[in-house]
């Protein structure tokens, strides 16, 4: 069962660390970005530079060199199966467009499985020097002061986060901006989907909504979700749909079912 999952508060406290040391690699890089060459995935927005490849690489050597049975999914070297239960979910960047342009909205994410549930979360925002950090049934902390969300905020009295990226039609992403304008909310979307779920679980926003998203971008802030107080729509982790992307919604107790109607689910 999740909650019978070993060594959490160590797990937890490794998680913080290497966030913490592939953080400064990374701001070091966007401290001389203009040296950086960047290069293109997808599309012309979807932008990749040797800074996300290097702190991923930090991310897996520190991870295996302490559990190495461990399996690992990342961004920029897909998943590597273990064979412990647990398996680390790692965007080295989020928010790479804010990164190479000069922005602060990025963040380093780290998130664990166990038996295919969130059970540690991470999230690092070396810009605001912002450690948000959480695990199963240990609750969730911004720079180690205890996060628990108010019931009372909702989507017409707080703002909502959105995501969207050339996976969505403009036409769908529209409709999510009038619903929710429509419903008497607000809204804004800074770059990274993580950092945005991250904000949720501060109470900083009362929800977020993205129609196709990656593991590697959402599994670190549900749990910090969860921890704070609040909700997340399931994500698929079984096999290879861990690798796929899907919906992701996370809200605070005040704007479940208003996001819930939003995202048609």
């Amino acid at each position: 069962m999740p909650s019978l999952a070993p060594d959490l508060p160590a797990r937890l406290a490794l998680a913080q660390a290497i966030a913490r040391e592939a953080g400064a690699v990374a701001l070091d890089y966007f401290n001389r970005r203009d040296t950086l060459v960047i290069e293109t995935k997808r599309d012309l927005q979807d932008v990749v530079s040797v800074a996300d490849r290097e702190v991923e690489e930090l991310i897996r050597a520190r991870i295996l060199a302490t559990y190495g049975d461990d399996g690992i999914l990342g961004e920029e070297y897909g998943l590597q199966v273990g064979s412990s239960g647990f398996t680390w979910v790692v965007d080295p960047i989020d928010g790479t467009s804010p990164f190479v342009n000069g922005m602060p909205n990025w963040c380093i994410s780290i998130g664990l499985l166990y038996s295919g549930v969130p059970v540690v979360g991470v999230i690092f925002a070396p810009c605001h020097d912002e450690m948000y950090a959480g695990a199963l049934d240990m609750g969730a902390t911004l720079n180690g002061k205890k996060l628990t969300l108010d019931p009372s905020r909702n989507i017409r009295n707080a703002v909502t986060g959105i995501g969207a990226n050339s996976h969505v039609t403009p036409a769908i992403v529209a409709k999510i901006v009038e619903d929710l304008l429509t419903a008497g909310g607000n809204f804004i979307r800074n770059g990274s989907g993580a950092l945005m779920l991250a904000y949720v679980a501060a109470g900083r926003l009362v929800g977020y909504y993205e129609p196709y998203m990656h593991a590697w971008d959402c599994l670190a802030g549900y749990c910090l979700v969860k921890e704070a107080g609040g909700w997340y729509h399931s994500f698929p982790t079984e096999g290879e749909k861990l690798t796929k992307g899907a919906p992701v919604i996370a809200a605070a107790p005040g704007a479940i079912d208003d996001l819930k109607t939003i995202a048609g689910v």
